[in-house]
């Protein structure tokens, strides 16, 4: 049986540091999308493939929150285990794939990451950071999409 969290927690807005941290993640995305643009197109794949490790190294990190969620439950929430390898399972392969390709995998497992966590965010008091989640999946989704279409 799940304990939920104390009130005073559930409803605690995040941190204004994890904002600021969260926001300053975003930097790769945004930097990676518009030098897709811009830099020779020799030196393209380095962006692309740098953009499309950062992607994987956050989506998996996403996957991560849910293993936290998972042990904080009581007795434990398996489902967030299952569900917490899931992203980088998939987000792997996609930066083994060509730019074109792999940055649109990465772009959709963000959104994906987010609509689950939609889900089960509120279940377990954590339903104030969707707000962040929302923005941070917004912008760094949008720049791999972009950074796709101009590989």
């Amino acid at each position: 049986m799940n304990v939920p969290p104390s009130p005073a927690v559930a409803g605690a807005p995040p941190d204004p540091l994890a904002l600021r941290l969260g926001h300053a993640g975003l930097l790769p995305f945004l930097a990676g999308a518009a030098l897709v643009w811009l830099v020779r197109p020799d030196a393209r794949p380095y962006v692309t493939q740098a953009l499309s490790t950062y992607a994987a190294a956050i989506i998996s990190f996403l996957g991560g929150i849910h293993w936290g969620i998972g042990f904080q439950a009581q007795p434990p929430d398996v489902d967030r285990f299952k569900w917490g390898v899931v992203p980088a399972l998939l987000a792997w392969p996609a930066v083994l794939m060509p730019a074109h390709a792999g940055l649109v995998v990465h772009g959709v497992l963000l959104v994906t990451c987010y609509l689950v966590d939609r889900r089960v965010y509120p279940a377990h008091g954590l339903a104030a950071w969707l707000t962040l989640r929302f923005r941070l999946t917004a912008v760094a989704s949008l720049s791999c999409f972009l950074a796709a279409a101009g590989s």
